[in-house]
């Protein structure tokens, strides 16, 4: 017998369940030693202790997650404030000074060329993006698509094994997308698609930055702080992408067409003259995927904190179901 929890490693104490992480002793043994827990693991006491319906409704994975946070009801309350905050923070830089300026150098170009290269790398293109601009080629290859096919593979063979479903899930839908970029899309239409992609995956990049900040608890996401970055720089980031888009739409600003000292032109002037796009349509793509960036991110929060407080309130039910135990 194990003198600690095999889930999250504190001291083991008398009973059958582990008061930091809420495991059930002989269940964790027995997935640690034979990658299941039948029924025979579970004692009688587990099926009659003190709201058992909830706590049966924290699947393995979700506890696994959670039992490496020491502090469950500051967690769901980080979840609940982290996100509004960032964004908050995001808005209020933008509107002084020199904000909108830094806010574009540090965060909104970084993410925004990165848009462009993941744009290209899923339509079977290789992609270089550098601080201000990115490099691609005019034709497809064989060795950028092969490459991320095999990244790809891997990390879905990493989170089989590992049995992390969300991850599986991101890794199939990645796989997924390079499917459809790099097999059905025109290389014309892909070219299109990697110019508009600098604004428009920049936004979902973005997105996908600030919803980490609810995964992660057994990886340096949450035990290094990264989170804390990433959430910080996909507000900052998806604000100054958007804030254009909603100038335009909402408050006749103007669309940002122009050439720069390099003779290099906006991705806006591009998508109407070289692609063809309609200034209406061109205004409209970017404007509706970040709202649809908003709305991904409002259920993404929801969820979050949901499982947050519900975490909360169930280490709540096995510190109190503990305490009773020891006294009694």
């Amino acid at each position: 017998m194990s003198e600690t929890c095999l889930w999250c490693e504190a001291t083991r104490v008398a009973g059958p369940v582990c008061p930091r992480c809420g495991a059930n002793y002989a269940k964790a043994e027995a997935i640690k030693l034979h990658g299941r827990a039948g029924d025979a693991a579970l004692p009688p006491v587990a099926a009659t202790a003190p709201l058992a319906g909830e706590l049966a409704a924290l699947d393995e994975d979700e506890a696994k997650e959670f039992a490496q946070v020491d502090d469950l009801d500051l967690e769901w309350k980080l979840c609940a404030a982290g996100i509004p905050a960032m964004l908050g923070i995001a808005l209020a830089f933008k509107a002084i000074g020199l904000g909108p300026m830094l806010q574009r150098i540090f965060f909104g170009m970084p993410v925004h060329e990165l848009g462009h290269a993941v744009t290209a790398w899923l339509c079977g293109f290789w992609a270089i993006p550098t601080f201000w601009v990115t490099f691609s080629p005019d034709e497809r290859g064989m060795v950028a698509p092969l490459l991320l096919l095999g990244g790809i593979g891997y990390t879905i063979h990493r989170a089989w094994v590992a049995q992390v479903r969300s991850l599986l899930v991101a890794g199939g839908t990645v796989l997924l997308l390079q499917a459809v970029g790099t097999l059905f899309i025109r290389e014309q239409t892909a070219q299109s698609l990697i110019v508009f992609g600098g604004d428009g995956m920049g936004m979902i990049i973005a997105t996908l930055l600030m919803a980490s900040f609810f995964f992660g608890k057994t990886t340096q996401l949450y035990k290094g702080a990264l989170r804390w970055g990433f959430v910080a720089i996909g507000a900052a980031a998806f604000v100054d992408l958007y804030s254009t888009w909603w100038a335009v739409k909402r408050h006749d600003g103007e669309i940002p067409y122009g050439v720069f000292e390099s003779g290099m032109r906006s991705d806006a002037l591009r998508l109407v003259e070289d692609y063809g796009w309609k200034e209406a349509a061109l205004v409209n793509r970017y404007y509706f995927l970040g709202l649809l960036c908003l709305a991904a991110l409002t259920l993404m929060y929801a969820w979050g904190v949901r499982h947050a407080l519900r975490q909360a309130r169930a280490g709540k039910s096995r510190a109190a179901r503990f305490s009773a135990t020891q006294n009694g």
